[in-house]
């Protein structure tokens, strides 16, 4: 008669499927990756909506920023002279009465002037001289910060 032996050189099915695979000990990153590169182009997209709408190249000082817990009235002057209040543009004209019916305490209302470097001076200080005469007591220039180099 003749023996069986066993097979001991090739695997065996019965051995095959009563093993459990280990569970996987690797961090898969590639979703970490494709979420983080999707906000990033979502904070790119919505980082330029985030500034005043009114384009104005300022003009660069050594002043140090303020501190501010409300949002101040923007005044705003560009390189054609264009006269904006927040981002809406207005006539000079306009400039105090609609000021007078925005402000919310009165003649204390914190207010900024911003002036583009190209724009006219007289009307930067017509703007402000109009505002100040008008009786607004916080009135401030708004500028950039000089770049050491």
């Amino acid at each position: 008669m003749a023996m069986m032996m066993p097979n001991t050189g090739g695997r065996s099915s019965s051995r095959r499927r009563g093993r459990k695979l280990a569970p996987m000990s690797e961090i898969n990153v590639t979703p970490f990756v494709d979420v983080m590169l999707v906000l990033l182009i979502i904070f790119m997209v919505a980082a330029p909506l985030l500034t005043v709408g009114v384009p104005i190249d300022l003009p660069e000082t050594q002043a140090k920023s303020l501190n501010s817990e409300t949002q101040p009235i923007t005044v705003s002057v560009n390189s054609e002279g264009g006269v904006f209040l927040q981002e809406t543009e207005i006539p000079i004209d306009e400039v105090v009465a609609k000021l007078e019916a925005i402000s919310t305490t009165g003649y204390s209302e914190r207010i900024y002037v911003r002036g583009d470097t190209n724009a006219d001076y007289g009307t930067v200080m017509k703007v402000m001289a109009r505002i100040s005469a008008a009786g607004f007591k916080n009135l401030g220039l708004v500028t950039l910060q000089e770049q050491d180099g």
